[in-house]
Parts: structure tokens; sequence; C-alpha cells
């Protein structure tokens, strides 16, 4: 860990069941897939969903544009 980073207790775990209350996502909810409690953020799935481009690759030469979940802040979600 790195010197003078403060590791955050987050109110959530993984897989639990959690509500976005506030930002662009407000009202979505779903399972929390994995949390980050040094930054304190989680990423719930189908919620804060971005397009990511890939490069291209062997098995996909021409590279792809892939939809992903980002992490949200924990402070933004409430379990139920």
């Amino acid at each position: 860990m790195k010197t003078g980073v403060k590791k955050v207790k987050v109110h959530v775990k993984k897989n639990d069941m959690v509500t976005v209350i506030s930002g662009n996502d407000k009202g979505k909810s779903g399972k929390v897939l994995r949390v980050y409690p040094i930054k304190g953020r989680v990423i719930v799935e189908g919620v804060n969903i971005r397009k990511r481009h890939m490069r291209p690759t062997q098995s996909s030469p021409q590279g792809q544009i892939i939809e992903r979940e980002f992490p949200v802040h924990a402070s933004n979600v409430k379990k139920g």
C-alpha cells in the first residue's frame, strides 16, 4: 500500500444489491461486482456503462468497441 493513502471503509460488499442515489444513473439498481476500498469506489452491474475502444489483436484484427461498467463512488450508492 502506498504511503499517505488512506483506506476508506466501504459500507457495501461484493454481491450486495445496491441502488444508485445520485448521478446520471440515479434510480438504477444492481449487484456489486467489485469494491476498491483505497479509492472508495465500487463497480455495479449495469451502472455507469462506458464505451471502451480496444486495439486490434489476432482474435479481432479490426479492433472493437466494448461497453463495460466503470466504478462509481461508494457514497453514491445505498443498500437495497
